[in-house]
């Protein structure tokens, strides 16, 4: 693999992240969105986190081949929780195993910090999302909760863990 670069999110990487982000859509439970997304709704996504203050970074190869993405997303509209948001991480579907999640989680928590931002949480599917719990441990987040069956994917009841790291 050629050298891992993380940078600020560029609307030239939305393309790359839709395809990404729908890959997960139609073959998993790890998010509960249904629909695939467009081009448009990560425009509308990418700049409402710029408005926000909130970081949303890639990790791409030398060569510019985006591997995958972490953002963060106000965890309410209530002014009181202003300084807390949810993380997301997603992987393009080949770059698992090689620490590029390690990377890019690691250099998301540094831009959060740098933003003043407090509390990040991450809401993880309780099904099939071994790997990211595992990794948000790994970077200090403890666990803050589970809830059964909130969602409906594929026909089945999903539940979520929640994780928790204070900044």
């Amino acid at each position: 693999m050629s050298a891992l670069r993380i940078r600020p999110v560029a609307d030239a990487d939305l393309p790359a992240i839709r395809d990404i982000y729908n890959h997960y859509v139609r073959t998993s439970t790890v998010t509960y969105d249904e629909v695939e997304s467009t081009e448009q709704t990560w425009a509308d996504k990418a700049a409402k986190i710029a408005d926000a203050g909130i970081p949303f970074l890639v990790a791409e190869t030398e060569d510019g081949e985006l591997l995958g993405y972490a953002l963060g997303q106000q965890w309410s509209p209530k002014s009181a929780y202003r300084f807390t948001i949810e993380n997301s991480i997603y992987l393009a579907p080949t770059a698992g195993g090689r620490g590029i999640g390690w990377a890019l989680l690691a250099e998301f928590l540094d831009a959060c910090r740098a933003a003043g931002l407090r509390q990040v949480i991450a809401v993880i599917a309780d099904r099939g999302a071994d790997a990211s719990i595992a990794l948000h441990r790994k970077a200090g987040f403890t666990d803050a909760g589970r809830l059964t069956e909130v969602g409906l994917k594929f026909g089945e009841p999903q539940g979520v863990f929640l994780l928790q790291k204070t900044l």
